[in-house]
């Protein structure tokens, strides 16, 4: 019942993060208007030196409540938003403190989406093209807008390309240049003959990027001023007016007027930013693409590490270790280690893996780098191989179960017939024992994929673009930090500024996990089914 409920409480809390909610407008004793989402709401016992302190006609209306709702009153959590003007995002609303008909839902409350600070709630009152307004009327203005906001959100997405991609290359190859430059002022001296001539090269090949770069800087001028030709005006709830910049708008529309299918457009379109773009607003709103790319990398690299060496140890230790005082020695560490807490292997692999191999490799292969280390940091590599080590004893005494249950009637019935201890194993043991072998893989990968301790020292980061997987030669850079989907929960669960608006993130990021986790477990489920059907045609 407590895996039910928690799941049940993820999967409703996480498919309705996206859903668009009303906008509304409240008017409060005191003069003051809010406009914004209702997120949540709840019952509380007020103090009553707090109660004194309140106008007199929220006294009455609050003792009116306290009467009828035993000794309670009810507030709501609202979601206003408009951070760079009020320095908040939410703004708890008693219902007491609400003026009489101080309710509604303006039909032209527009809620934005914007790349920087946060979600913006206002009535739009005016559309300008090149600072000269060109509509005031909003059902005019929402056309514009509807017009003119497609091409600007292109127009930023080419930006965005030739500012991390096409700049990236070109930085590549700078710096793929000044290492070659740097490997042979190591190896032949500065200023000698070889030295003179890689630094013609990287001189020409400076020249070269300087003016590619120059060329990106006039496009990506160039779109930004197209984008800067339009702003909407709009009108707060305390009447302050603000511009926009449809550059910096996201998403936009009236939620009032949203009937069910544009609520569903609404909401799919959150879903694909969601699962497809990066990340903004510290990690509280934007996509999640970097981190469910190395999750998912992050847990096929450990387990094609895992397994093999896994059943390996276990055939020698099943199969071909004599029993004896080192044998039970070494059981009784592996089964000791599937109880180790997974943070000791965290610092096992950042001293080890990390301090001791990586700052090896980088002074046999990257000296041209240092001091900046390559290998000598936080990784992939070096993610996939701790927790490789974590999961390896269940896979160990797993696969030695499974290989203990073969009949040995099976072995005997092969050695018989003339096969060798290798053939006996390869074509009798190791199929029969397959599905069982399987099985506490899957297991071992799920509890990889969720674990977040030891990747907090070992390689993920808060916010990591650039994928660990590109075009750039060599394509696959195991020794970039990455993004991993459970870190991702911890950070805005536990270290996001803005808590309120994280929450519902983290709720939809651990559906979005438990799923990766399901998709990767049928998998393998499926290839263990294969390979069942394949080799096990009989029962002995």
């Amino acid at each position: 019942l407590m895996i039910v409920g928690l799941f049940g409480l993820i999967l409703y809390q996480g498919l309705t993060t996206f859903w668009p909610q009303p906008v509304t407008e409240v008017e409060l004793e005191g003069g003051n208007l809010f406009m914004g989402e209702i997120t949540r709401s709840e019952t509380f016992s007020p103090e009553p030196d707090w109660l004194t302190q309140q106008s007199e006609s929220f006294r009455a209306a609050a003792r009116q409540e306290l009467d009828t709702n035993e000794g309670l009153l009810h507030r709501r959590l609202m979601r206003t938003g408009n951070y760079e003007l009020t320095g908040e995002h939410f703004n708890w609303i008693t219902d007491a403190s609400i003026t009489p008909q101080g309710e509604s839902r303006p039909t032209w409350a527009v809620l934005f989406e914007r790349l920087a600070w946060g979600r913006f709630y206002a009535v739009p009152s005016g559309f300008a093209i090149d600072g000269e307004s060109v509509a005031s009327d909003p059902d005019e203005i929402w056309r514009l807008y509807e017009q003119h906001h497609p091409e600007v959100r292109a127009r930023f997405r080419q930006k965005r390309r030739l500012e991390n991609k096409d700049i990236g290359r070109i930085n590549h190859h700078l710096e793929s240049a000044r290492l070659a430059l740097r490997g042979v002022e190591l190896k032949h001296g500065l200023d000698s003959a070889p030295w003179q001539t890689e630094h013609q090269k990287y001189l020409a090949t400076e020249r070269e990027a300087e003016a590619q770069l120059a060329l990106i800087a006039e496009q990506t001028h160039a779109l930004e001023t197209a984008n800067g030709r339009y702003a909407l005006t709009v009108r707060t709830a305390d009447g302050t007016e603000q511009l926009l910049r449809l550059g910096d708008i996201v998403r936009a529309y009236p939620a009032n007027q949203l009937g069910f299918w544009q609520k569903l457009g609404v909401y799919t379109s959150r879903w694909l930013e969601f699962l497809s773009d990066d990340p903004r607003e510290a990690n509280s709103e934007g996509g999640v693409f970097p981190a469910i790319f190395g999750t998912v990398v992050m847990t096929l690299i450990m387990s094609l590490l895992v397994v093999p060496f896994g059943v390996l140890a276990a055939l020698y230790l099943r199969e071909y270790a004599k029993a004896g005082p080192l044998v039970s020695a070494v059981r009784i560490s592996i089964n000791n280690l599937a109880g180790v807490p997974s943070i000791v292997f965290g610092v096992f692999g950042l001293g080890f893996f990390c301090y001791i191999l990586g700052t090896g490799i980088d002074q046999l292969f990257f000296s041209a780098k240092l001091p900046n280390p390559t290998y000598g940091t936080g990784g992939l590599l070096w993610a996939s191989l701790t927790l490789a080590l974590l999961t390896l004893p269940v896979v160990i005494v797993a696969t030695e179960e499974a290989l203990a249950a073969v009949p040995g009637s099976m072995r005997e019935g092969s050695y018989a017939c003339g096969a060798s201890k290798w053939q006996t194993i390869q074509r009798i043991v190791l199929p029969r024992a397959l599905p069982g072998i399987m099985t506490r893989a899957i297991l071992a990968m799920a509890r990889g994929a969720g674990e977040v301790a030891p990747l907090m020292l070992v390689g993920a980061v808060k916010l990591a673009p650039d994928l660990p997987v590109d075009g750039i030669f060599p394509f696959i850079h195991a020794e970039r930090s990455f993004m991993h989907l459970g870190f991702h929960i911890f950070d805005l669960g536990f270290q996001s500024q803005n808590s309120e608006a994280a929450k519902p993130m983290v709720f939809t990021t651990t559906l979005l996990l438990i799923v990766i986790i399901t998709v990767l477990n049928l998998s393998a489920i499926w290839l263990r089914t294969r390979l069942r059907r394949k080799y096990v045609s009989s029962h002995f």
